[in-house]
């Protein structure tokens, strides 16, 4: 299977996404609203429940069902407020020493004009800022298409784990196609150079593991999760504080070094 073939898994109108994952693998969920300056973005799902036992915060971006929900939610491309409402939430579980669990499946930020008059840059910024230095363990999980700046603000982690069939980029391969080849029609070569499928980001140490798609059912797959992220926040847990910022910082520092 090629990269491109790749980009259209990570699409697929029927997969499931992180809502779902959350709904599997959480016990007693409670979403919780709000940024606390403007409204409640739909594309951004937050709220607090127990992996295990464990008390943890878990966010997701959320595209929706139906083609009534996917309008409400902006086809899970977030607003400022809802980049907001998630750092609000993960505040507030490094108050309360609870890790924080993100679900990042987004083609990336809403870029309308309401969006940009809102601070749609700066609340990205800040999302990236501050959770370098959140003081509680942080795990990313790609479970769709990890699209540009709108995914990263969920993904600077401890650990980030994709999915099999996720991919994660700077930009969608149409629109690298658009800027380096003038031709869109270009994109299967584009995600091809673009590098983003699990195996290549797990080859280049942005990834840290890959959760296979291939059980006979997704309920599988969610258990084979569930398992994974208890026992990674089960090991970061016992890391000092001062030793955990500083290997979240090394991590994103060595991305890239030749």
């Amino acid at each position: 299977m090629n990269a491109y073939e790749k980009v259209a898994l990570a699409r697929a109108s029927d997969r499931l996404m992180g809502n779902w994952y959350i709904g599997q693998i959480i016990d007693d969920f409670t979403e919780l609203h709000g940024d606390r300056r403007y409204s409640d973005d739909g594309a951004i799902v937050g709220g607090i429940g127990f992996l295990d036992g464990m008390p943890v915060t878990c966010i997701t971006m959320n595209r929706g069902g139906s083609i009534e929900d996917r309008i409400k939610r902006n086809f899970g491309c977030p607003s400022p407020e809802g980049y907001r409402k998630a750092l609000r939430l993960m505040k507030q579980a490094e108050k309360f020493r609870r890790p924080v669990i993100c679900f990042v499946g987004s083609p990336g930020a809403y870029c309308g004009i309401g969006a940009e008059e809102r601070g749609q840059g700066q609340a990205i910024a800040e999302n990236l800022w501050e959770m370098c230095a959140l003081k509680t363990p942080v795990i990313s999980v790609v479970v769709g298409e990890g699209g540009s700046g709108g995914a990263l603000a969920l993904s600077v982690a401890d650990k980030i784990l994709m999915f099999e069939n996720a991919v994660y980029s700077v930009i969608s391969p149409e629109g690298c196609a658009s800027i380096l080849y003038k031709d869109s029609a270009k994109a299967p070569e584009a995600a091809e150079a673009l590098r983003l499928t699990a195996a290549d980001l797990y080859r280049m140490k942005v990834a840290d593991a890959i959760i296979p798609e291939t059980y006979r059912t997704s309920e599988e797959t969610a258990r084979i999760l569930k398992k994974r992220l208890v026992s990674e926040l089960t090991a970061l847990k016992k890391v000092s504080v001062p030793r955990l910022l500083a290997s979240r910082y090394e991590k994103f520092r060595a991305i890239g070094a030749m």
